[in-house]
């Protein structure tokens, strides 16, 4: 063992912080000492009726008592042991509420800082000085004794020196385990319970499932709007000398479906930096798209160049509106592929029914997939969607994208089924979403 490892723990930096965590405790204790000290004069010289006394003392035990087990207590406590103690210690969970354990564990956790706190306080301002006395004591310094000691005055106070030196490196080797020793107890006593974990879990899964929609909403919206600008633009510069007025009618098309997408994309990102901030929700600045505008949906898709036949049937506009929004996403959404990857004609239909959900998925045959997630019970309403073309030459859509999994996210959320996959030469999507009953509207 090397003197420098030896004496390694005195000069470390982190002993030095550790110190300063201990001193701190220290002063917070000063109050709870002088109140001590009150009362045991008072009850030793009797100045006060013993009842009153009594009374007194807990009265003053019980308001002395109360920071202890303050959820902000725990909190400075926390943030002193990150920075002193350099313990990485986690924020507690949005909204939970400290339990009786955590409460109980953070109460130890002070009452052991305010105490070791206390004693190296007490040795910094009595034992330093003491050994600082003794060590001069060698040097013949004058100490306000009125005279003159060490060898300058004949007289050798060797051993003093000797415990002044001992009391120094003992007072640093009690502060480096001390500090080494709240450092090891922290995470046990000011961490958080196993409530608070799965607390802190929860909001965790909330904020990701958060990203995820804000990231579905992004990719449906701009995907859209960059696939229908291209084709636009690629069916306006093939008629650009044939046909002006189609061409005008494309970058009429082209502008309209940018300066939508644009405000989708202003109102996801702001989404997305108050989430970061973490602040509460707002109420949304921009519309959302519902079915209620999917006329105008297929009217832009059928500018771009693709036929789509649409047959809608039902109370569209009665549907609630997180059904609607959602609805009105996987729809753009599937036509969105088809105009990117199929061919030929899309058939849509789009319906709110009543009746038994067909437990095969029925009406993807050969190849689909099955339905995804679970279904509405047999007599509630349901919204029904379904898209059809033909696949494109190569057989089968370009795999890398996230439209298929983002509609499934979709599905999955609000509960319903969905089947997805080739039929026959032809590519086909259904999904049916279960309309909640007294859902509003």
């Amino acid at each position: 063992m090397t003197v420098r490892r030896v004496l390694g723990p005195l000069v470390r930096g982190s002993t030095w912080r550790r110190g300063v965590f201990l001193l701190l405790g220290g002063v917070l204790a000063l109050p709870y000492a002088l109140l001590a000290a009150t009362f045991a004069q008072m009850f030793g010289r009797a100045v006060v009726p013993l009842p009153t006394a009594v009374v007194l003392s807990l009265v003053a035990a019980v308001i002395a008592a109360v920071p202890v087990f303050l959820d902000g207590s725990r909190s400075l406590e926390i943030a002193a042991a990150r920075s002193l103690l350099e313990v990485d210690l986690p924020d507690r969970a949005d909204g939970y509420r400290l339990d009786r354990e955590t409460r109980i564990r953070a109460a130890l956790w002070i009452a052991l800082h305010l105490v070791s706190g206390g004693l190296v306080l007490f040795a910094a301002i009595s034992a330093f000085p003491m050994a600082v006395v003794f060590i001069a004591q060698q040097f013949g310094l004058d100490t306000g004794a009125g005279q003159a000691l060490g060898p300058l005055a004949g007289r050798h106070p060797a051993w003093q020196t000797l415990v002044g030196v001992v009391l120094l490196v003992g007072l640093g080797y009690a502060v480096a385990g001390l500090g080494a020793l709240a450092a090891s107890m922290a995470p046990v006593l000011l961490g958080p319970s196993p409530a608070e974990r799965i607390a802190a879990l929860e909001a965790r899964a909330a904020r990701l499932a958060e990203r995820n929609r804000l990231a579905r909403e992004l990719h449906d919206s701009v995907g859209h709007a960059l696939t229908v600008a291209t084709l636009q633009a690629g069916a306006a510069r093939q008629l650009l000398d044939d046909d002006p007025e189609f061409t005008r009618r494309a970058l009429t098309a082209i502008e309209e479906t940018s300066r939508q997408a644009m405000d989708d994309l202003d109102h996801v990102l702001g989404l997305l930096r108050q989430t970061e901030r973490g602040d509460p929700p707002v109420a949304e600045k921009v519309p959302q798209r519902t079915l209620a505008q999917l006329a105008r949906l297929v009217d832009d898709t059928r500018a771009t160049g693709l036929p789509v036949r649409a047959r809608i049937g039902g109370d569209l506009a009665g549907l609630p509106p997180a059904v609607s929004r959602e609805g009105y996403r996987i729809v753009q959404e599937g036509l969105t592929n088809a105009a990117r990857h199929g061919r030929g004609p899309v058939r849509l239909r789009v319906g709110v029914t009543a009746g038994p959900t067909p437990a095969d998925g029925g009406g993807a045959s050969g190849g689909g997939r099955g339905w995804d997630g679970g279904g509405a019970s047999g007599d509630d309403r349901r919204l029904e969607i379904e898209l059809e073309n033909e696949l494109a030459v190569g057989g089968g859509r370009g795999g890398g994208g996230r439209g298929l999994d983002g509609m499934r996210e979709r599905v999955l959320l609000l509960g319903g089924r969905m089947t997805a996959g080739p039929d026959g030469g032809r590519w086909r999507v259904r999904v049916g979403l279960p309309v909640p009953r007294g859902e509003p509207r």
